[in-house]
């Protein structure tokens, strides 16, 4: 070949690869045309056939879906992984909504449905290894003082304003989340994103209560209305007369109390969320008491300094020592033989049999399966025959004290996890709480996090099917209910302290006091070791011991023992309640 066929042919191999090149190229273009239209068709199927209701119009609705297709290009392929524990929202998450995040993203999910307490362990074990086992956690709240102090987890605030704020959505709307109060540290940091909540309620059969004749019997023997419990004491001389003067309904026996008392994890689950604080342990202050909060742990300047009250606790105070009492006399005297013997999840179903006439303490968590068709709580037109109200609060209470527990699970990220996977697992957890798919969620869970699902035309047209569940959280009053706060240091092991106390006191081997002297002392114990051991801030910084009587003679709490613990039974009609809430009252 001479030179100048010699330089044809190459000049003929350079254009034929320039047109291979830009072929390619065409190609890939049209390529990733295709894509994008598939996800935006992905978008618009799941949309049409699955995220409705919803607060946001179709267009809203498709154009914050354009955004995470465009957010995710880089994450495409991946494969996360998370965990959550077994709640039915938890399950339209693993089993619906990974299923639409993939399609729509094309980033893989694998969300695990495991136990609470596996969540917890995990997350654990993630802490302590530095390894990655999850890249992102769906945790309650109750930790997010074991969060701050340490420096495992990633501050969310941190995140969106720096590495994350390419991957945090405009229309998040984070002033829409209703409980980031409780997701929230001292430093003002946000250290999770609540991804699902609800409160522990007073529970009734309103069918019972609005009878005339056993409304005339009850007033006739207490001297005040049979309605909804305003105070312990009412809900005592109601709990007797279902128990002890009706008896029976319909030639069924039936109980003025329902509980649980097996020596089991779930025992401390009772406790921990809030039994203390509706009691009245503890100090004022929303969302939780300060300095003293509900498990009777003061704190000064953030630092953790006691849980006995000879260092200025409440654990073991008159308060705590009359909360367990009532506890174990009630379970003995009002409740069903068996319910001693039973663990919350056995116990849970047993008010939805019909035998129940009230329960102070009700996971609205439960709420959908207590509407199902065909049970003897249900009408036959699907409504039910039962209501939700504030639960009652205990003789040592005060205004401006937390009444109950709400659990906010809460999507937490670890700073283990590289970059790369927390980013696309951020993005799930946004897609999630979204307000495209979060009305939806909410209407499969019942577990609100907006504002907006709350006051959603739906929810209104719909509440009557939901025993108060709607007007409860549309009320001023729900703002004191809270999960456990910032005061406790370590809440995985100091939680594990309450069920192994309790036990003892709910099967007569021990006192209400000794149990929770004892308890107290080994809260006091974990305490002291953190504080040897230094934590990250705030690290627990004890009280010296002093007298009882010292603590009781300041201001707050602790708070000496009453004279009188059986005040007078306080009742309001729940008709009344419902109208105070709707003008904006707490009760």
């Amino acid at each position: 070949m001479n030179r100048k066929q010699q330089g044809f042919a190459r000049n003929s191999l350079l254009v034929s690869g320039a047109l291979a090149l830009t072929l390619a190229a065409t190609l890939g273009v049209q390529a990733q045309g295709q894509t994008a239209a598939a996800s935006t068709a992905a978008a618009k199927k799941w949309v049409d056939k699955e995220f409705q209701p919803s607060t946001l119009s179709k267009a809203q609705q498709m154009k914050e879906m354009e955004w995470f297709i465009k957010a995710a290009k880089p994450y495409k392929g991946m494969t996360i992984t998370v965990a959550s524990e077994a709640l039915t929202t938890h399950k339209y998450e693993s089993e619906v909504m990974a299923k639409a995040f993939t399609e729509i993203t094309g980033i893989k999910v694998k969300h695990d449905i495991i136990q609470e307490g596996d969540v917890i362990e995990k997350l654990q074990t993630q802490f302590q290894s530095g390894k990655t086992i999850y890249d992102a956690y769906v945790n309650d709240s109750d930790l997010i003082g074991t969060h701050f102090r340490n420096d495992f987890v990633l501050p969310l605030s941190d995140y969106m304003a720096g590495a994350g704020k390419g991957v945090t959505s405009p229309t998040l709307d984070l002033k829409d989340f209703i409980g980031l109060s409780f997701t929230t540290g001292p430093d003002k940091k946000l250290y999770q994103l609540p991804d699902q909540q609800f409160a522990n309620l007073y529970w009734f059969r309103a069918d019972w209560f609005a009878r005339p004749d056993l409304k005339a019997k009850f007033k006739a023997k207490y001297g005040y209305e049979l309605g909804v419990p305003v105070n312990w004491s009412a809900y005592e001389d109601i709990a007797n007369f279902f128990t002890n003067d009706v008896k029976t309904i319909d030639g069924k026996k039936v109980y003025g109390h329902m509980d649980y008392g097996k020596k089991d994890p779930s025992l401390g689950w009772r406790f921990t969320d809030a039994w203390l604080s509706m009691a009245g342990n503890g100090d004022k202050g929303l969302p939780n008491g300060l300095p003293v909060d509900e498990w009777g742990v003061r704190v000064q300047d953030c630092h953790p300094v006691g849980s006995s009250v000879t260092r200025g606790g409440d654990t073991n105070g008159p308060a705590a020592v009359y909360a367990l009492t009532k506890y174990v006399e009630w379970l003995k005297k009002y409740a069903p033989p068996e319910a001693g013997g039973m663990t919350f999840s056995e116990s849970g179903p047993v008010p939805a049999q019909g035998e129940i006439a009230q329960q102070i303490f009700w996971y609205t968590a439960f709420t959908a399966d207590m509407v199902k068709k065909g049970l003897p709580v249900v009408n036959a037109d699907g409504t039910p025959k039962w209501r939700m109200a504030p639960s009652p609060h205990g003789s040592y209470w005060r205004e401006g004290t937390k009444l109950g527990y709400q659990d906010v699970g809460s999507w937490t990220f670890l700073k283990s996890t590289d970059a790369k996977h927390t980013a696309a697992a951020w993005l799930y957890a946004q897609f999630v709480t979204a307000k495209t798919t979060s009305l939806k969620k909410s209407i499969v869970g019942l577990t609100f996090i907006r504002e907006s699902d709350i006051n959603s035309k739906y929810f209104t047209d719909n509440a009557s099917k939901y025993g108060g569940l709607i007007e409860f959280y549309r009320s001023p009053a729900r703002v004191a209910w809270s999960p456990t706060g910032t005061n406790i240091p370590d809440y995985p092991k100091m939680a594990q302290l309450w069920w192994q106390a309790i036990a003892p006191a709910a099967a007569g081997e021990v006192t209400p006091q000794q149990a929770m002297d004892g308890l107290a002392k080994e809260q006091d114990k974990i305490m002291s070791r953190l504080e040897r051991a230094g934590m990250k801030r705030c690290a627990p910084i004890m009280n010296p011991e002093k007298t009882a009587q010292y603590w009781f003679d300041q201001p707050g709490a602790p708070y000496p023992k009453l004279a009188n613990e059986k005040e007078k039974g306080e009742t309001v009609a729940y008709d009344t309640l419902l109208k105070n809430w709707k003008a904006g009252k707490v009760k």
